[in-house]
């Protein structure tokens, strides 16, 4: 970055699931990054247990899955729910209720472990404690931290909050956060010898609702919500009398004689930032939006925001971007945020809304009989359904046109492949399914950034051809189709200098 000499290209705050995965899509983008994490170690609770389809297929785009010890196939349900109404995810093609069983701690080892690989600088025990006022006009942003060597200061071309709901970066760059505050409080915790029947899709009774799961032999994972319990001060203790003691109310039966690995708290509160990005400072993650963690999207939604944003902070830090890229980052992030906490808080008002729901839950369990209904409500959960805008009022788009690329596939001179297999490096992919020289004459230009890969598809056994009548497809590093031969409303020369700034000389 000419000017103002920094420490590093990005500083990304927090080392959770959106931090460690942003600063791996950052590495593969060419950026220097350092990862500044106020904790000394990793928390080793297993919190969130899985991640959707979506966060599943974002994982296996860059060869990440085998590392979660359970090879090419995780384990998935084809069952899920919206708002306690169970109902068959496979009612959308590629899609269930994404993978099951694989805890927090886990995903994080192995996001920490991918980044450090690729050259991260991951520091634990520094806490940010001051941010300079350069963020907004200047041409870099620095911290102040404090760390076991007393303070300390980084400064970078941007910085990115990836430190939770309680983001210390939102706050001190001054984004508005609105939404409804917690109205209520709810417990989470793993339990031992408790003996526990499964509950894995809750169980609504007078009092409350309650969900258990086994986690290994003698430890179970609880959810405990209890009905006129009011929101607490997130820095309160929880005990685990105290969540025995909820159990107790609503469910009639004693686990005082066990014990919990670790406890915890969380509430109904629901808050988007205004704003993904202001000035140097960018949110991602739990930083950006807080919800219900119903059907555990917090953690996929974070790492989808992540690699949304990577190749793009990495390509404008490089220089090769064009000039509003990083724009596109809030532009396409922030209504996945808007629908996350619509159907969020639908979720809650069905599941946890007392006897005054049950007509409500009574209409969703009788609409989602219906073919339709069961696809929509897959698309959200799953998040497979998710769309950026790339269309032109003007020009019928390809159905494909700002989705994402399902995983097919393709056979060429250089062998058999996937279409995730070719995103493992984070870069651009042009299609070139008819051999034609002219698509590969236009993509030399951006050789640099952009893969051209001429290939035939090879349709799976019962799925759709989703790259049928095309003769190219230009996928973007994030997986989303940025262009196709046929239904987008400029040439490729124009989307691939509209995605990856400009070539080179030929």
């Amino acid at each position: 970055m000419a000017g103002t000499a920094v420490d590093t290209d990005v500083i990304v705050v927090g080392a959770g699931p959106t931090g460690l995965m942003l600063a791996g899509e950052l590495r593969l983008g060419g950026a220097r990054v350092t990862v500044v994490e106020r904790l000394t170690e990793p928390t080793g609770q297993s919190r969130g247990l899985g991640f959707t389809a979506r966060a599943m297929e974002v994982f296996d785009q860059r060869g990440l899955l085998p590392r979660f010890g359970q090879g090419d196939t995780l384990a998935v349900s084809a069952l899920g729910h919206f708002g306690g109404v169970q109902f068959d995810y496979t009612a959308l093609e590629d899609a269930h209720f994404g993978a099951r069983g694989i805890p927090q701690d886990q995903t994080e080892a192995v996001l920490e472990d991918w980044a450090r690989r690729l050259g991260a600088d991951i520091r634990r025990g520094w806490e940010v404690t001051g941010l300079s006022d350069t963020f907004l006009d200047g041409d870099h942003v620095e911290i102040t931290l404090a760390t076991g060597r007393g303070t300390q200061r980084l400064r970078a071309a941007y910085l990115v909050g990836c430190d939770g709901g309680q983001s210390a970066v939102r706050k001190a760059a001054g984004f508005d956060f609105p939404g409804l505050p917690a109205g209520r409080t709810m417990f989470l915790a793993d339990v031992v010898g408790c003996h526990l029947e499964p509950r894995f899709l809750g169980e609504r009774l007078p009092h409350g609702m309650v969900m258990a799961a086994p986690l290994k032999e003698g430890v179970d994972r609880i959810i405990v919500c209890p009905h006129g319990t009011p929101a607490r001060d997130r820095d309160d203790t929880v005990t685990f009398a105290e969540v025995a003691a909820a159990w107790q109310h609503i469910t009639g039966e004693d686990i005082s004689a066990g014990s919990a690995q670790w406890v915890s708290s969380f509430s109904d509160a629901t808050r988007l930032a205004s704003q993904y990005r202001r000035g140097r400072v960018l949110l991602a993650g739990d930083a950006a939006h807080i919800h219900l963690p119903a059907g555990g999207q917090g953690l996929s939604t974070g790492v989808q925001d992540a690699v949304n944003l990577g190749w793009k902070l990495a390509a404008t830090v490089r220089g090769t971007a064009p000039a509003d890229l990083l724009d596109t980052y809030h532009g396409e992030r922030h209504p996945v945020g808007q629908r996350l906490m619509m159907n969020t808080r639908a979720q809650g008002t069905v599941f946890l809304g007392g006897e005054q729901s049950d007509p409500l839950r009574a209409l969703f369990a009788e609409l989602i009989t219906h073919d339709a209904v069961k696809k929509h409500l897959a698309g959200i959960v799953s998040h497979l359904d998710i769309r950026y805008d790339m269309t032109d009022p003007d020009t019928p788009a390809h159905p494909l046109l700002g989705r994402r690329l399902a995983k097919r596939p393709l056979t060429g001179a250089a062998g058999e492949t996937d279409t995730f297999r070719l995103l493992h490096p984070a870069r651009g992919v042009l299609l070139d399914l008819a051999d034609d020289p002219a698509v590969r004459a236009t993509a030399a230009r951006w050789s640099d950034r952009v893969d051209t890969v001429t290939a035939a598809a090879k349709p799976a056994e019962g799925t759709t051809d989703v790259l049928a009548g095309l003769d190219a497809v230009l996928v973007r590093p994030d997986g989303h189709v940025a262009w196709t031969s046929h239904g987008s409303a400029h040439p490729l020369a124009g989307a691939l200098a509209r995605w990856f700034g400009d070539g080179h000389a030929a």
